[in-house]
């Protein structure tokens, strides 16, 4: 196994393979490759151009693009320079960007090609919109971010912060409709590394000769944290622009990939891919897998046309990521343990409490909290909210479920009203205020319903002045110039009443009903 316990930051990884195995690749985008020791090198750089920038120790740096050799060269130097990177989804519209550079503060704003009209509506309203760097250069010779760093010297420099100092800052939605910046330290990306390690448990591990695809975009913990391990490791990382089956299946095929994290739907559109064969997973020995349980079809599909080692995780970007893990060994055909989301990791835990915070015997479902040296530092600027979401250094994670006698969490539902779709966390009272804004909505509520291939599927039920002169389609396009494509609802019925409890909160229990009645968890 590979495991250097002497990393302890993120700023440390490329100097440390840069010393111990220069020529090796680190980093694979399309047809460009960058070794270890040219990432060292070209993120002294960026450190230093940010430092002359006048990016101060914990000033925010915003990133809008797909996956890139720039990306990850911005996250070396910011945790070099001690800048905190904040990922913005690519897929938010103007309003959504402009909400994350205003509540983040970013000085700076690297931003794509492709995006940068998304940027420039997004800084209109902001009393104090940050410095634009142009990642492309398509402006002409001398423009772009590698001019924009280029005088700078690859020396190296004195690297800042330590293993609890804040290293990142994640959006991610919130039941009030507005995302909040979650703050991790470096620890967060090194916790469940030490504890396997310690423990010498394979259940993520890194082997002389990986080769790690990394699927889930970076802007998700779930990506970014696949990525850091795979450079801690010290092996060849290659990186898919964006998630595109057929994209996925060459480089695993091209690249011989070894291991990889995806969400099920992703394996299922890579299965499903035309053509796809044992003979082209002939490489993959192991592939990590999150966001929702394994369906028994994709499992049995998996064996038998992968035959590779699977592993299921689970937790939030308020736990650093994950936290619990069904190991390879669980992952049986048949076996009662595939409904769970495994256990934790040593030295971590979990504990399920009543509505007063009592801790639950096994069996009994209530809310799942978590204990684990990779927790979030806080919510940006939300002390309340942080105080709320972290007790003691338990994490509420917002879920219901049980544990069993062995230590085993089922999950059952969502106290949090969360959907998560092909791995998306989606709110649905940021879809009922963008409905609310069309003039013949007078109300509206959003639901998860069971979906074969993304895991769940939004559904919205709407209350109309009248039926007749209001068709889904005319909301679908209303949404789309202000959710995101994955925030839209698949699909709507119109209702004379939202059901409301007394003080007015939606019983989405009661509307999930009839999809959910027949289904063993109440999350897919």
């Amino acid at each position: 196994m590979r495991y250097f316990p002497e990393l302890r930051t993120l700023a440390a990884i490329p100097s440390f393979h840069a010393r111990h195995r220069p020529g090796a690749r680190a980093l694979v985008v399309q047809d460009r490759t960058v070794g270890y020791a040219e990432l060292h090198r070209a993120s002294n750089r960026t450190a230093r151009a940010l430092r002359t920038a006048g990016v101060l120790p914990g000033g925010r740096v915003a990133y809008l693009g797909r996956e890139s050799e720039h990306y990850y060269d911005l996250l070396f130097g910011c945790a070099k320079s001690g800048a905190v990177l904040v990922p913005v989804n690519w897929r938010l519209t103007a309003a959504e960007v402009g909400h994350i550079l205003r509540d983040s503060t970013a000085v700076l704003l690297f931003v794509e090609d492709d995006f940068r009209q998304v940027a420039a509506q997004a800084a209109e309203g902001l009393a104090r919109p940050p410095e634009v760097v142009a990642l492309d250069g398509v402006d002409g010779p001398g423009t772009g971010f590698l001019a924009w760093r280029g005088a700078e010297s690859d020396a190296d420099l004195d690297a800042r912060g330590g293993p609890d100092d804040e290293v990142v800052q994640i959006y991610t939605s919130g039941t009030t409709g507005l995302p909040k910046g979650v703050v991790l330290a470096n620890r967060s990306f090194f916790a469940v590394r030490d504890a396997l390690a310690g423990a010498g448990l394979d259940w993520i591990d890194w082997q002389d000769g990986d080769v790690s695809l990394i699927a889930v975009p970076g802007f998700h913990i779930g990506g970014l944290w696949w990525a850091v391990q795979g450079f801690s490791a010290g092996i060849t990382n290659v990186a898919l622009r964006m998630f595109v089956a057929g994209d996925a299946l060459e480089a695993v095929r091209s690249h011989r990939v070894s291991t990889t994290c995806m969400v099920p739907s992703m394996i299922r559109m890579l299965l499903a891919e035309p053509g796809a064969s044992s003979a082209d997973f002939a490489g993959l020995r192991k592939i990590v897998y999150g966001g929702s349980p394994i369906a028994t079809d994709l499992l049995e599909l998996c064996l038998s046309t992968i035959g590779c080692e699977l592993t299921q995780i689970y937790g939030l970007t308020e736990t650093g990521n994950t936290a619990v893990c069904l190991p390879p060994r669980e992952h049986v055909s048949g076996s009662p343990r595939l409904l769970a989301a495994g256990r934790p990791y040593p030295g971590f835990a979990v504990k399920v409490v009543d509505h007063r915070g009592r801790e639950l015997p096994p069996g009994a479902s209530g809310e799942i909290c978590v204990r684990t040296p990779g927790h979030m530092i806080g919510y940006w600027r939300l002390p309340e909210a942080t105080a709320e979401a972290l007790e003691a250094g338990w994490v509420r994670t917002g879920d219901a479920g049980y544990l069993d006698a062995d230590g085993y969490l089922y999950l059952r539902d969502r106290i949090k009203d969360v959907v998560i779709v092909a791995g998306e966390n989606v709110y649905p009272a940021e879809i009922e205020n963008a409905l609310a804004a069309h003039p013949a909505v007078l109300d509206a509520a959003v639901i998860g319903k069971p979906h074969e291939r993304w895991g769940e599927a939004l559904h919205a039920f709407v209350v109309v002045e009248d039926r007749t002169a209001v068709r889904p389609r005319e909301l679908m396009t209303f949404l789309r110039h202000r959710l995101a494509d994955f925030k839209i609802p698949a699909s709507y019925e119109f209702i004379d009443q939202v059901p409301r409890n007394p003080s007015g909160k939606v019983l989405r229990r009661e509307l999930r009903e009839r999809f959910w009645s027949s289904a063993a968890r109440q999350v897919n």
